[in-house]
């Protein structure tokens, strides 16, 4: 019993990093912070772009503003603390830090599956029925759906990280990761996991399938209404308008589906790091840059605003 009680209530875990050489955590510390610096410039930088412009106060930007907070908010849950890591000599982390920053990451990343899927909709609607857009896309079912996002990730994280919390761990306190991942603590639990991975299982896979379900029959839809037009000007102007989202959804579903919908022996350290550098610092800070540089109604803003900054100083 003692021998449990010691094993069940760490005090803390370790992580293991991306890189064995100081040379190597050296060069990915520069490159990481290089790349949160970007990340938190753009992601702030968008939202107060669309705050500050009244023609981007439209549903698509509402959640675009909130995909930004999204990115920003995952990204400063796991990168600081592998910023810190990569130049510590002893990479640890709390037990309770471990679990809260899981169930953060799960409330964030979970919220922009049900995000990204909102603004599919929004994209068939604008596309397919253009002259209902205003009244269906009403500021209340924006507000619903966003509601009912964070709402659903918050439970469902919930249920989650108490779940892993409970498990035990016998052998070793090395996470074999550089955040508190799901993956990785269940690979290191010598509990028997079949419950908490079924649970993790239902709960993601739901989310992921609903919202990809969502996705792609918006864009099915999207795509057979595109194909009716008859001009080749008309075809470009409804593709670009939910170019950059297809581009943001393809890269965020493709290396998380692959991260997470399979079981624990097929945990590949090498692997699943790829991915997870990839969607959890690359991405949020991808994201901003295919959302402005593709898209001209935020090119403008941009100009609109500096002008408008640039008239206020000279007024002063």
């Amino acid at each position: 019993t003692m021998d449990r009680r010691n094993i069940t209530y760490l005090h803390d875990f370790i992580l293991l990093g991306l890189a064995d050489s100081e040379e190597k955590q050296l060069i990915l510390f520069l490159l990481f912070l290089l790349i949160y610096l970007v990340t938190v410039l753009g992601n702030v930088g968008m939202i107060l772009i669309i705050r500050l412009d009244p023609q981007l106060h439209t549903p698509m930007y509402f959640f675009l503003t909130h995909l930004s907070f999204l990115d920003f908010s995952y990204s400063n849950v796991i990168t600081p603390k592998t910023l810190q890591n990569l130049l510590a000599s002893r990479k640890t982390i709390s037990f309770l830090g471990c679990f809260t920053q899981m169930l953060f990451f799960i409330i964030f990343a979970g919220t922009e599956f049900f995000l990204l899927s909102s603004m599919a909709y929004d994209r068939y609607v604008a596309i397919c029925s253009p002259l209902h857009y205003p009244v269906i896309m009403s500021t209340r079912l924006c507000r619903c759906l966003l509601a009912g996002s964070y709402t659903i990730c918050f439970m469902e994280s919930t249920v989650i990280t108490v779940c892993m919390s409970r498990l035990d761990f016998c052998n070793s306190n090395v996470i074999q990761h550089f955040f508190c991942d799901t993956s990785p603590i269940l690979a290191l639990s010598c509990s028997d996991t079949y419950e908490v991975e079924i649970i993790i299982f239902i709960f993601g896979g739901s989310t992921m399938i609903m919202s990809l379900i969502t996705v792609c029959v918006s864009y099915m839809s999207i795509l057979f209404t595109i194909l009716k037009i008859n001009s080749t000007a008309g075809k470009k102007k409804a593709f670009s308008t939910c170019a950059s989202h297809l581009l943001g959804v393809t890269i965020f579903y493709s290396t998380m589906i692959f991260a997470y919908l399979k079981p624990k022996e097929s945990y590949s350290l090498g692997k699943d790091q790829v991915a997870s550098v990839f969607y959890t610092i690359v991405i949020p800070m991808l994201n901003p840059l295919i959302y402005s540089l593709r898209n001209k109604e935020v090119k403008n803003a941009v100009i609109r605003v500096l002008k408008k900054i640039e008239d206020t100083c000279q007024l002063k």
